[in-house]
């Protein structure tokens, strides 16, 4: 969606000259608080009757009636009051042609992404490592999806897929290859924090073309949504392998709102300049300018970036890919960002659902279809293999006082094991000539400023479950081993995979960069034969917390340590030539 305000005033004169030939004189009284605007019937996105076109705008003009003048900047309201003006008049009016319910849908929603609150906002808590919720309390189940902005809202979609619900139900195990399609979720937030559910924009019974639907399809996953004003309808490119569609491709749908129940619009199973037909892995990016893109690799061998923009017409084709970069051994998991005038491309290792770095390259001109350096690793995700995910999408937020770049993780765990729950999303920043990947288990975000902080619950050690590596190996991802012998080990506390075993006086250590001054909690879970963990502070200073032998997992801890700003360094050891197995480690500041 095109976010400008020359493409504002473009699409508002075609709207508003349709009103004026339709003599419609709404106003806005200064003396009302909620946006008014001609009255017009609740809109029901799932009937029959009606242009499904004119059901689109009815319902945002509903949606956007309910915003209140007093919270907003009087020069940011204006103009988005005059389009609520035009745009309801256009939604009464049965005649109106496509172009104008098109164009006064766009002006809209453009005037409503302008909306400057009167205040600064709240800071909202995102924890990570857990299974989250929607605001009814219901589970969010949302996959290889992405979280976009459609006028002042947030919009979240994703996958539900079946294994998801059994890893929730029960974490102690796989469930390898148990993607049974459910539907397309789609959630909406202010503050990209709290997610209410809006509908299933497709299900099992979508059609897909050919008389066939999406219950039939053998895979259905990673996907986007644009939108296109000239037509004014919401585009959903996702991955489909369907035999009775030709096999592989990808899948678009189109609905006339954010939440609408989308419909059939094409399947494309080849995009041109791509060696294999469908796509590996694929995200949707829209630029500043409003045009949109599908990023995405070759689907068999990975080894290509692709670049290609959906078709401006309608965004109902995925015009020829521009290869952006190569790798041998395959990427996936592919996305984009937009920093500072810079785009990177991002993705994970080729190894099937599981953690890895993310490897980026970044554009060296303003063109994202143009030339990008030769990857490098994300600064931040290579001590916990990007908090224990995949590449899944990014959210890039304007704040008022900074920019802020979400790295939504996918963590693949109904397949791959690796740990409590399926979204893991951590702040990206530019203080240097790089991004930055900031792994925190939980932090603090204000979406109306853009600014964050760590949460007061976040653990400072990484990977701290043991969790990052896929396979039993004798250096384990983000710690360094101090001699004897040490390995993961299968079988962690409370049903998890992998734990950290420490025999023949072997020991580790993770040097953490940084930790604010004040007071903290260490805690762990060991079994086994005995062992102890120091802390010792940037001044330092000692603490030393004995692990005595177990036979079965029994929790430690040590309170009241005495922190200064600063580096920190934990080290576990055993004592003696036992073995012992610690888990779920961690260190949080209580005050």
């Amino acid at each position: 969606m095109k976010r400008t305000s020359l493409v504002a005033s473009k699409y508002w004169k075609v709207a508003a000259a349709a009103v004026l030939s339709l003599t419609l004189t709404a106003s806005l009284s200064t003396s009302t608080s909620v946006a008014e605007a001609p009255p017009a019937a609740a809109p029901d996105e799932g009937a029959a009757t009606g242009p499904a076109v004119e059901r689109g705008l009815e319902y945002l003009v509903s949606e956007y009636r309910t915003r209140v003048r007093e919270k907003y900047t009087p020069d940011t309201w204006a103009p988005f009051a005059k389009a609520l003006t035009t745009a309801a008049g256009v939604a009464g009016d049965v005649s109106a042609a496509t172009s104008d319910v098109a164009a006064a849908k766009t002006a809209l929603m453009t005037a409503a992404a302008e909306l400057k609150p009167v205040d600064e906002g709240t800071f909202q808590t995102i924890t990570n490592n857990t299974f989250w919720n929607d605001t009814s309390g219901n589970p969010i189940y949302s996959q290889g999806g992405g979280v976009f902005k459609f006028g002042d809202t947030y919009y979240w979609y994703g996958v539900h897929y079946t294994g998801a619900e059994l890893y929730r139900a029960n974490p102690t195990r796989k469930y390898d290859g148990d993607v049974r399609f459910v539907s397309i979720p789609v959630y909406s937030s202010k503050d990209l924090v709290n997610w209410k559910f809006e509908n299933r924009v497709a299900t099992r019974s979508t059609g897909v073309g050919s008389g066939a639907n999406l219950g039939g399809a053998g895979w259905v996953g990673r996907l986007g949504v644009s939108y296109n004003e000239n037509t004014g309808k919401y585009v959903l490119a996702v991955q489909m392998w369907h035999q009775g569609r030709g096999g592989h491709g990808v899948l678009l749908l189109q609905g006339d709102s954010p939440t609408d129940t989308f419909d059939y619009g094409y399947f494309q199973t080849q995009v041109q300049n791509s060696p294999t037909t469908g796509t590996g892995d694929q995200t949707v990016f829209t630029d500043d300018n409003g045009k949109d893109y599908l990023i995405f690799s070759n689907r068999e061998g990975r080894s290509r970036a692709f670049v290609a923009k959906l078709r401006e017409s309608d965004s109902l084709r995925v015009e020829p890919g521009v290869e952006i970069g190569r790798v041998s051994s395959g990427r996936e998991g592919n996305a984009m960002f937009k920093l500072d005038g810079k785009y990177y491309h991002a993705a994970s290792d080729l190894h099937g659902w599981n953690t890895s770095v993310n490897h980026v390259r970044e554009s060296t001109s303003g063109n994202v279809q143009g030339s990008y350096s030769s990857e490098y690793v994300l600064a931040g995700t290579e001590m916990d293999y990007s908090h224990v995910t995949q590449t899944g999408f990014f959210v890039t937020v304007k704040g008022t006082k900074q920019n802020t770049v979400i790295y939504a993780g996918d963590r693949w765990a109904d397949f791959a094991w690796n740990g409590i729950g399926y979204n893991q999303w951590v702040p990206i920043t530019k203080t240097g000539a790089r991004p930055q990947f900031h792994s925190v288990s939980q932090w603090q975000f204000n979406a109306t400023t853009g600014e964050w902080r760590v949460g007061p619950a976040n653990n400072y050690i990484l990977n701290p479950d043991i969790q990052a590596d896929r396979i039993i190996v004798s250096s384990v991802r983000g710690w360094r081993n101090l001699g004897g012998r040490v390995t993961n080990v299968n079988g962690g506390v409370n049903g998890s995979r992998f734990a950290l075993q420490m025999s023949n006086s072997g020991g580790v250590e993770q040097r953490i960069p940084s930790v604010p001054a004040g007071t903290y909690k260490l805690a762990l879970h060991a079994r086994g034969s005995a062992g102890q963990v120091v802390i010792t502070g940037a001044n330092g200073t000692q603490r030393t917390l004995a692990i005595p032998s177990s036979g079965g997992w029994a929790k430690r801890e040590l309170t009241g340590i005495q922190l200064p700003s600063g580096a920190a360094t934990v080290t576990v050891r055993a004592s003696g030539s036992g073995g012992v197995i610690v888990d779920q480690l961690s260190l949080v500041r209580v005050s």
